[in-house]
């Protein structure tokens, strides 16, 4: 069991929640703050790759999803034109039992990760943030947005790209950067032929189809949006079809039945990483207010789901406060700064049209670097 008696996450997300209940399994006593008033998922739904399978499954929630979720074994990477480039078979790293990858609605998810956390004995309140912090060598006090004045062994900042506390450790030295695209997404019921990841390439789109249960599917497209532009929502439909570049017959049919602007998803794309130690005395920052990557690689929760169980390992191990966050840092800085930089390499090839850019030299490095023990 860890001597840390309190921690205090902020922010209710993938990242923070699975930090909850990472603390929990080792007996550390957890409130987390979440500024909504009510739980609002955003997005559609969400890849967990192999890598994302094991963490899971350590955690102690992936077989409490499974039957909610889309099992595959593999992913496909087709041109614009429907010929197949690559085939990656899965690793089944969580154990031969389990799949290799996983497709799931980020609702289906989040409720199962809110209700685990909350049977495990995680204090959550909801529509509250922090108002302040002074922290000292022993203890940080924190102030909520409620007046509520309470110590905690341990601050988490899990808060997102656009992080209250990364603001409170480092001013306004880090802050979010439009990489110059977005990302569009759409439900759709399952094809037969969609079983696994599907994923079409060219010079200027990512486009891909991914199953999230037996009846139901997404679309994901990014395309290059110079000067970050806004959207009426009685437009997203027509803009959406617009960016659909491939010739496959069924992403030509399935492009025709975008027709409801209230379900499509639109994201501009930005991107951060704190290029120094994520903490400050007994302040840490974790998932993407430390490291906010840009999709192309299907790896920014994965990251985040990671940096919870680390976290948990090290915090259950001896050592001063600084020395078990010395220790998770050097253990996540260069797998998550290679996973950012490869993600932002990619998005720069599309929005370059670099015809000769070798996507699928990067897409095995990811796999090859995410399979290794964190």
């Amino acid at each position: 069991m860890s001597a840390i008696q309190r921690v205090l996450i902020v922010g209710g997300g993938i990242g923070g929640l699975c930090s909850a209940i990472a603390l929990r399994r080792i007996g550390i006593n957890v409130d987390l703050v979440e500024l909504q008033t009510s739980w609002r998922v955003y997005g559609v739904g969400i890849i967990q790759q192999n890598n994302v399978v094991r963490e899971m499954q350590r955690l102690g929630v992936l077989e409490r999803y499974l039957d909610a979720a889309y099992a595959f074994e593999k992913v496909s990477i087709y041109s614009s034109s429907g010929n197949m480039l690559a085939s990656f078979p899965g690793q089944r790293l969580a154990g031969e039992q389990f799949p290799a990858n996983v497709g799931i609605s980020r609702l289906a998810l989040h409720n199962v990760l809110c209700q685990t956390a909350t049977e495990l004995g995680t204090h959550i309140l909801t529509g509250v943030t922090v108002k302040a912090l002074q922290q000292d060598d022993e203890k940080v006090q924190v102030t909520l947005t409620n007046g509520q004045v309470s110590d905690y062994s341990l601050v988490i900042g899990a808060d997102g790209v656009y992080s209250q506390i990364r603001g409170m450790l480092f001013g306004d030295k880090y802050q979010p950067r439009f990489t110059g695209q977005g990302v569009w997404r759409y439900n759709f019921p399952r094809k037969s032929e969609v079983d696994h990841l599907v994923c079409f390439i060219s010079d200027a789109c990512n486009c891909g189809l991914v199953p999230l249960a037996e009846d139901l599917m997404y679309m994901y497209v990014t395309s290059f949006e110079p000067g970050n532009p806004r959207f009426a929502e009685n437009e997203l439909a027509e803009r959406m079809r617009e960016r659909i570049n491939t010739q496959w017959s069924l992403t030509e049919d399935l492009k025709s039945q975008i027709t409801d602007n209230h379900q499509v998803v639109y994201k501009p794309l930005v991107e951060l990483f704190v290029d120094e130690p994520w903490y400050k005395n007994r302040v840490l920052l974790i998932g993407d207010a430390a490291h906010a990557t840009t999709p192309h690689l299907g790896q920014g929760a994965g990251m985040a789901i990671e940096d919870a169980l680390v976290l948990a390992e090290e915090l259950e191990k001896s050592g001063t406060m600084d020395q078990q966050l010395s220790r998770f840092y050097k253990r996540r800085n260069s797998r998550c700064k290679q996973i950012w930089e490869d993600s932002l390499r990619v998005g720069e090839s599309e929005i370059n049209k670099e015809h000769d850019f070798d996507r699928l030299s990067v897409i095995r490095r990811t796999i090859e670097l995410t399979a290794q023990p964190i």
